[in-house]
């Protein structure tokens, strides 16, 4: 790394990540972009060696100049996504910079926060992070081929501490500390991953609902169960739970299908074991924290606040150009095949 950056790993109360900053430097978001932009394959190779989480905190003049996120992002692979020409409602993309999705509560027609748990606290009164306790577990655009690969996330304004926490689980950690049975049952397996909103989730299916025709699109797409990560060469768990996967035709390829079949059953296995405490991060927000996140290795979730009373201002950016070999030459699934030979 950079000697101007110093690293400090693993993040508090977890077995991976690291927190990042530049040097004795005090936390001001220019000079640590500037100093990211010269050295662009430090952060990469740091977030390599973190297992797939960096934490930068103190990064408060991106609020006011969202650029600055923008051109970070941009050291972590070539491609941003440009939010104006996906599947998105335009009322949540930045009105100046479109590589950056608003996850927030507070423009009309947002997203409501996550449902608190049921009961709040685990049985020995710990905070719950373990699935189906906690649910919501994902990896970010896994319904496309090729998936993403990294997503930076900025607090402009978080909820109240205590509140509106996101957490990550390790899937190389996972992988390893799989049983050998469990193991062996992944081995060459594929998960049906399906875009939220399309009626193919876990509940929809419960509930008995006919899934809406697809759009080209929007099909669902194969994913491996176990991935090679195309820097590090370790092998992790790469699947999702209740909504974002394809609980019609999934969750797995070759399984029996539906909610209630043995695919359900080994989905509801991995991810119990996926989101074991020992696997799993959880990230308080402060004002100006930025956390950058390896797709292709993490999950993660969100959690409950108030969105009564809690004003909540999240910016994401999501970076491309890396997924892997067993992706090459592909086009992009969610791209109608028209624009796409254009």
């Amino acid at each position: 790394m950079n000697p101007r950056f110093e690293s400090a790993k693993p993040l508090p109360g977890a077995a991976f990540g690291a927190t990042v900053k530049l040097g004795s430097v005090p936390a001001v978001a220019r000079a640590f972009v500037a100093a990211a932009e010269q050295a662009p394959e430090d952060l990469p190779a740091a977030l390599a060696e973190a297992g797939g989480l960096l934490l930068v905190q103190g990064l408060h003049e991106i609020a006011d100049e969202p650029e600055l996120l923008l051109r970070l992002s941009r050291v972590f692979g070539p491609e941003i996504e440009d939010y104006r020409y996906l599947l998105t409602g335009q009322h949540l993309v930045h009105a100046m910079v479109p590589e950056i999705f608003l996850v927030t509560n507070m423009v009309p027609g947002a997203r409501p926060p996550p449902s608190r748990p049921e009961p709040p606290l685990t049985a020995d009164g710990k905070f719950p992070v373990q699935y189906p306790h906690r649910k919501g577990w994902h990896t970010d655009q896994s319904y496309r081929r090729p998936p993403p690969d990294i997503s930076l996330f900025y607090a402009v304004t978080p909820a109240a501490r205590e509140r509106g926490q996101t957490l990550f689980a390790n899937g190389q950690l996972a992988y390893e500390g799989l049983p050998a049975d469990l193991k062996a049952h992944v081995e060459g397996l594929e998960g049906l991953h399906a875009q939220p909103g399309t009626g193919r989730g876990r509940r929809n299916a419960l509930a008995g609902e006919t899934p809406r025709a697809f759009a080209l699109q929007e099909r669902a797409q194969r994913q491996p169960v176990v991935r090679t990560h195309p820097v590090t060469g370790k092998r992790s768990l790469y699947l999702c739970e209740w909504g974002q996967m394809d609980w019609f035709e999934g969750p797995f390829v070759g399984m029996e299908p539906g909610p209630h079949g043995d695919g359900s059953k080994l989905l509801d296995a991995l991810m119990t074991h996926y989101t074991r405490p020992e696997f799993v991060y959880v990230h308080e927000w402060q004002q100006g924290d930025l956390l950058v996140w390896d797709n292709r290795c993490l999950v993660h979730t969100a959690t409950w606040y108030d969105a009564e009373r809690d004003k909540r201002l999240m910016w994401r950016t999501t970076v491309r150009g890396n997924p892997g070999e067993i992706y090459a030459g592909e086009p992009k699934s969610w791209v109608p095949r028209e624009v796409a030979t254009a």
